[in-house]
């Protein structure tokens, strides 16, 4: 163990490129010490900080980094990927020759005090099942496993590629015009806050830039806007009919599928299969060179489906929430 000689806080609403590629050495030096799996969205991090606009000062804190002179050694970072009401996601390491000194707790409770200031109810921590350290501290806190998620990667090689009938089904890039279904569908598959409004998706009317903007203060996803970060989000239809849909993301060459699912009505027809598939292929298209998904443990048609379409359990993360 190296005792911290020089210790001080960074603390940035978003990353920039030094951040990312010193977070990324980080990372890479706690998963290989550790052999564990972390979920800090860095690449979806970064390319936050580029596309949205800098103001004056710091709105939210998001970022917090724990140096001893010029090296980093510790970092929790907060993210939220669901709407107004979303739980907040809080993930981080400590430098394996850094532990035991306090770096986590300090870090953690700057990360809580952040946390008390927002909208949200709940604020969720990650930790790989297998990480030893990071149980042992969870354990202390005393938390509750609110759930578990299997990260799943596709191993199949094209040859063994399944048959999966498509006709019929269309797969387009939705627009800031599908914000409210993307928001209704959310709520319908993960529980998320949804606010009806009076001009809903069903009306499907044109949204002006001072209706993106009411949205964006209630907290909806814009689909345009996430297509700048890198998540770009498809909406599944047939006969004319929305049937469900499915988020994609390529970061460094690993393409990601995120919130996929298939309406009530639609189900037991096989368009999960075929939307799952549908996202695979435009991952391909864009040269993802892995391809990944999350899945809830307790989600056993999902994930027998996923495991059917060649991918295959590589880790298990808990979520464990704190709430007010």
């Amino acid at each position: 163990m190296k005792n911290i000689q020089k210790p001080w806080i960074k603390i940035k609403e978003n990353i920039d490129l030094e951040d990312y590629h010193m977070l990324n050495q980080l990372q890479e030096r706690c998963i290989g010490a550790d052999q564990t799996a972390l979920k800090l969205e860095l690449d979806y991090k970064l390319s936050i900080s580029t596309t949205e606009s800098k103001g004056s000062g710091i709105k939210y804190a998001n970022e917090f980094m724990y140096f001893d002179g010029d090296k980093i050694i510790g970092y929790i970072g907060l993210a939220s990927f669901g709407g107004e009401g979303a739980p907040m996601e809080a993930n981080g390491m400590v430098h394996p020759e850094y532990r035991s000194q306090g770096v986590f707790k300090t870090l953690s409770n700057l990360a809580m005090e952040e946390w008390k200031r927002r909208s949200t109810k709940s604020m969720l921590l990650l930790c790989d099942r297998e990480s030893e350290a990071g149980q042992k501290l969870i354990a202390a806190m005393g938390l509750p496993l609110e759930h578990s998620e299997y990260e799943m990667y596709l191993k199949q090689e094209d040859s063994e590629k399944p048959y999966v009938n498509t006709s019929g089904i269309t797969f387009r890039k939705a627009t800031n015009a599908d914000a409210y279904e993307v928001a209704r569908q959310n709520n319908i598959y993960f529980n998320d806050e949804f606010k009806d409004f009076q001009n809903d998706a069903e009306n499907n009317l044109a949204i002006s830039a001072e209706g993106e903007e009411d949205l964006l203060k209630e907290g909806m996803i814009l689909p345009e806007e996430e297509e700048k970060k890198g998540m770009t989000i498809y909406i599944a239809e047939k006969d004319h009919q929305i049937i469900g849909k499915a988020h994609i993301e390529l970061s460094s060459d690993v393409g990601g599928i995120y919130g996929l699912g298939v309406l009530p009505e639609h189900r037991g027809k096989g368009f999960g299969r075929a939307i799952l598939m549908m996202a695979v292929e435009k991952l391909k298209e864009a040269n993802a060179r892995e391809i990944k998904l999350q899945v809830v443990t307790e989600n056993s048609n999902a994930l027998n489906l996923y495991k059917s379409c060649g991918f295959v359990e590589t880790s298990i993360m808990d979520y464990y929430e704190i709430k007010r």
